[in-house]
């Protein structure tokens, strides 16, 4: 299944006044590693919202393993770990280096926007393919 690393590294304003990041970045992070993961596939972001469609988060979850710092270089690893009808789980595991830091995972539905409400949709074939990759 498709998988894409990203590479990011922490910035001042997301750690805390212990100097360690604030856990509630890497759900951002998250966020951020599957829009990344979804251009990689060949699925903006921008483009999907022009077309009234995404992938809503339906759960998310995170294990700390050892703190992150101002300026450290984090590589996170994304990779599609099930494709359901409509619902897919991408995982994600964050490096310092070779240090697995954190990992985690977001379950997310694809949703049709449609008169200011969402309607859960079967995933487009060509989706489906590609994050089977």
């Amino acid at each position: 299944m498709l998988n894409h690393e990203w590479r990011m590294k922490v910035r001042f304003g997301e750690t805390d006044a212990a100097g360690i990041v604030f856990y509630p970045n890497y759900y951002k992070w998250m966020d951020q590693a599957t829009h990344e993961l979804m251009l990689a596939a060949g699925f903006s972001t921008r483009k999907l919202m022009e077309e009234n469609v995404g992938l809503p988060l339906l759960e998310a979850n995170c294990r700390f393993r050892e703190p992150l710092r101002f300026d450290d270089e984090v590589k996170v690893v994304s990779s599609i770990e099930e494709v359901k009808t409509k619902v897919i789980r991408i995982a994600h595991r964050f490096y310092r280096e070779e240090t697995l830091i954190a990992e985690g995972y977001e379950v997310r539905v694809w949703a049709v926007f449609q008169s200011g409400a969402l309607k859960a949709d079967a995933l487009p074939d060509a989706l489906r393919q590609r994050l089977l990759s």
